[in-house]
């Protein structure tokens, strides 16, 4: 395993990891490798449940098939 040194932490930052560790019942550094491995290991159930409301957030209510006819017919009609 790896180590990984964090330097220049503001202390109010440092204050709120030993709270949020007493909190859950870790020492802060069990804290930290949890913070850390939330945030960079997202499994694929999160990513799939990300990409679905992404796609429904930008879902279009416009039925492109209609704009589609409609650009062919103007086509034709010229």
């Amino acid at each position: 395993m790896g180590q990984l040194t964090v330097r220049n932490v503001d202390k109010e930052v440092v204050r709120a990891l030993k709270q949020q560790a007493a909190a859950h019942g870790r020492s802060a550094e069990a804290e930290h490798r949890e913070i850390l491995r939330r945030a960079l290991l997202r499994g694929e159930a999160d990513f799939a449940a990300r990409a679905k409301a992404l796609r429904q957030r930008l879902r279009s209510r416009i039925d492109s098939s209609e704009l589609i006819r409609a650009d062919r017919d103007r086509d034709h009609a010229q």
